[in-house]
């Protein structure tokens, strides 16, 4: 199935590869999708959306088998405090749910901010703006069409959740 993101890829001749999953909605972890898509957790990036004080909305796009560190985001993106939005608010502000968002192809462009560590990789997975769908493709295509600032984002996970 071709989504927002896929086809906005298609259109500015972006190479990718779309990987299906079967969604377990009790367990949206980006350690399960990665294993389901068959990629290492950091290969496989999540997007989260938060409120900085000074920038607004933005996304922060951190490896699957890390976690966001707000302080550092805020650095990046120039804001003194920065936090996540309620899960409320994550629909209405981009048009995706909970283990569907994506920087890509959202309904508003919203500043991004990514994890250094995407550059390591040949090749990464985001979601592709649906759950049960990765778009696989490089971190220089990701971040030309997200126009992404690369920074330290991420931390590694403190513990397990859920």
């Amino acid at each position: 199935m071709k989504t927002n993101a896929a086809r906005l890829l298609d259109s500015l001749g972006v190479r990718y590869e779309l990987r299906d999953y079967d969604v377990d909605p009790e367990d949206l972890s980006a350690e399960t999708v990665a294993a389901k898509v068959g990629m290492p957790p950091e290969q496989v990036f999540k997007t989260l959306v938060a409120r900085g004080d000074r920038t607004g909305v933005l996304m922060a796009v951190v490896p699957g088998n890390g976690e966001l560190d707000l302080k550092a985001l805020a650095r990046l993106s120039g804001d003194r405090k920065v936090d996540t939005v309620p899960l409320k608010e994550l629909q209405p502000l981009t048009g995706y749910i909970r283990g569907g968002v994506t920087a890509i192809g959202g309904k508003k462009e919203y500043p991004v901010f990514v994890d250094e560590t995407l550059e390591l990789f040949d090749t990464i997975a985001v979601s592709a703006g649906v759950r049960g769908t990765q778009i696989v493709l490089s971190p220089a295509d990701y971040l030309r069409v997200t126009r992404g600032k690369v920074g330290p984002i991420s931390r590694e996970k403190t513990q397990p959740h859920g």
